[in-house]
């Protein structure tokens, strides 16, 4: 198990840049992690569908909001002291998801 004192440390920096660098596209942008996919409608429905299941699973709620053929997500609140280990978790699961719903066609 993580101690959550880990995430407020210098391991902190080190654990997200590791997760950063396994997960492309992301960017870390104060307290949260944001990415932009490229999605025609259908996929952005379906991506929306499966996203809502896993961020009920970790209990983060996502931004994802539709803008001129993008998709543009946004995962942590502002608010928080730091990025969270079930932020990470959950950007790791929208990438297997946005593969599955891309590899679709």
């Amino acid at each position: 198990m993580v101690k959550r004192a880990l995430w407020r440390s210098r391991s902190q920096r080190d654990y997200l840049t590791d997760a950063l660098t396994l997960l492309p596209g992301w960017i870390r942008e104060g307290r949260q992690l944001k990415r932009t996919l490229i999605l025609d409608d259908t996929q952005h429905a379906a991506l929306t569908e499966r996203v809502k299941i896993v961020a009920d699973a970790v209990h983060v709620r996502p931004e994802l909001r539709r803008l001129d053929g993008h998709t543009q997500i946004k995962i942590g609140a502002p608010d928080e002291d730091t990025i969270t280990e079930n932020v990470v978790t959950l950007a790791a699961r929208i990438e297997d998801v946005y593969r599955s719903v891309t590899s679709a066609d």
